[in-house]
């Protein structure tokens, strides 16, 4: 199908503004965090940069996707924009300066007491990625997916730079540098370079994006605001419940463990957890690509096949890239510390809970197109009702092996009462029965891997690449796949 291509090569386009980043941040930054810092100091990244995640989705409040909804309407185009970036400049405004008011409780809530300026330049980060939400979304609206994944780009590219610098640099300069260096950078500061490089990189996303800020001509339309946020809050509570589950664990593991031990924990598990993201890069970029592709494609006659048909490829790459981190498990461990590296063991398992996350994104389209966003507020809110369970029960018995396993739980739990429900609103004939079989063949080559005991690395290699081969062929065997996407044909 001539328009699946087309949303295969946004999403590729997408890809290079996410996962080059990303591939940047966890090949560089994690590799380097993870060698100069402690668990407990890579403990307090990972769980401020855990909060983050909750407070994105708060200060954006769906508004992204209220954006998409109402955008459709290209004679109200601009209003809409403009409307929905004022909100966010004005709510991202107030977070900003309640925070630095009340530095104090915040800090101590969550404890970092000793710690204002991390919090500071934490609360200034997020008011800076939520406000530049907008600006991104318009990007992906108006199919500029280079343009967007340039800024991406560029953003990773500065704070590495900045990170350079202020950790690897400046500590040499402080030994042997001018003596008006000694005045202004402090060695012993650590961790707090991390958040000022990162701050630095978000304040030069917010530069690049001016043009598509500055040059809109201001307008607030009160009645049209209303309408969006009727829209847009229910996918607030629901995104606010899924980054609940991507992010609780974090939280929790430091509080219910204890504050130094908690904190080593954290970074460990942290850690472990990059590597299993990988799998939330592909599906980030997907739904970058796909919200526009979907809201436009909604239109058409043949619509839910199109969905169907988008939905079973969609499994099978996904199901690809989870073969070739888990397969190369060996080699992708060396992006992180010796140290940290017992965490590998969460990989397999946070990778399939990414997996079933992603199945779930795909088919909750479903509510979205027919308003019924609620829907996406019961759903999560179990979700999270079973991640926080997991994790407070099972913590004390079994650290973070439990907060891997929450993650498998809750998105399973999730992704049956997405398809309940859609049955009844919604229905789209998925073939998921289709795709039980690779499901299989991707698992037992998973459990081979483990049970198999390879001779040498090179020879690991080599049959783990043999393996990934045997699949590929075996969805062209059964589904074309490698026809489907190089033809150029206008089905």
């Amino acid at each position: 199908m001539k328009e699946v291509r087309t949303l295969a090569k946004q999403t590729i386009i997408y890809g290079f503004g996410t996962i080059v980043p990303r591939f940047l941040n966890y090949g560089i930054l994690t590799f380097f965090y993870t060698r100069i810092f402690e668990k407990s100091e890579y403990g307090i990244v990972t769980e401020l940069y855990a909060w983050m995640v909750l407070l994105l989705v708060i200060l954006t409040y769906g508004m992204e996707t209220g954006f998409f909804r109402f955008a459709q309407d290209r004679k109200d185009y601009e209003k809409v924009y403009s409307t929905a970036l004022f909100s966010l400049l004005i709510t991202s405004s107030l977070f900003l300066i309640l925070v630095n008011i009340f530095i104090k409780p915040v800090s101590d809530a969550l404890k970092y007491s000793n710690n204002h300026d991390y919090i500071r330049m934490f609360a200034a980060i997020v008011a800076i990625d939520a406000f530049c939400a907008i600006p991104f979304a318009r990007l992906r609206n108006d199919n500029k997916p280079l343009i967007f994944s340039i800024i991406k780009v560029t953003n990773v590219i500065v704070t590495i730079i900045a990170v350079i610098i202020l950790l690897m640099i400046g500590p040499k300069l402080y030994e042997t540098g001018p003596s008006w260096f000694r005045k202004i950078y402090n060695p012993a500061y650590g961790v707090g370079y991390v958040f000022l490089a990162n701050l630095i990189g978000s304040a030069f996303t917010l530069l690049l994006l001016l043009p598509y800020i500055v040059r809109i001509k201001p307008v607030f339309e009160t009645v049209l605001w209303k309408r969006m946020i009727t829209y847009s809050f229910p996918l607030l509570i629901a995104g606010l419940s899924g980054s609940i589950n991507d992010a609780i664990d974090k939280i929790l593991l430091r509080r219910i463990i204890g504050n130094e031990t908690g904190l080593e924990t954290v970074g460990e598990y942290g850690a472990g957890y990059k590597i299993a993201v990988l799998m939330a890069l592909y599906i980030q970029m997907f739904r970058f690509a796909a919200e526009p592709f979907f809201f436009e494609r909604a239109k058409y006659e043949k619509a839910k096949e199109t969905y169907a048909f988008v939905m079973k490829y969609f499994v099978i790459t996904m199901l690809l890239i989870y073969l070739g981190i888990n397969l190369y498990i060996s080699g992708f461990q060396y992006i992180i510390g010796k140290s940290f590296r017992e965490a590998i063991i969460v990989v397999p398992i946070v990778s399939m809970g990414y997996l079933l996350y992603g199945i779930y994104i795909n088919h909750s389209i479903w509510y979205k197109l027919n308003d019924l966003t609620r829907y996406g507020i019961y759903i999560t809110l179990i979700g999270t009702l079973v991640t926080i369970l997991i994790n407070i029960l099972l913590i004390p018995a079994y650290g973070y092996m439990a907060s891997a396993w929450a993650h498998v739980a809750s998105y399973s739990v999730m992704l049956i009462m997405s398809f309940i429900f859609a049955q009844k609103h919604f229905r789209i004939n998925y073939n998921m029965k289709g795709l039980i079989p690779y499901f299989i063949v991707a698992v037992g080559m998973i459990v081979f891997s483990r049970v198999f005991r390879y001779g040498s690395l090179a020879e690991e290699l080599v049959i783990n690449t043999f393996l990934i081969l045997v699949f590929v062929l075996f969805t062209q065997y059964k589904d074309q796949t490698i026809s489907i996407f190089l033809s150029k044909g206008t089905k």
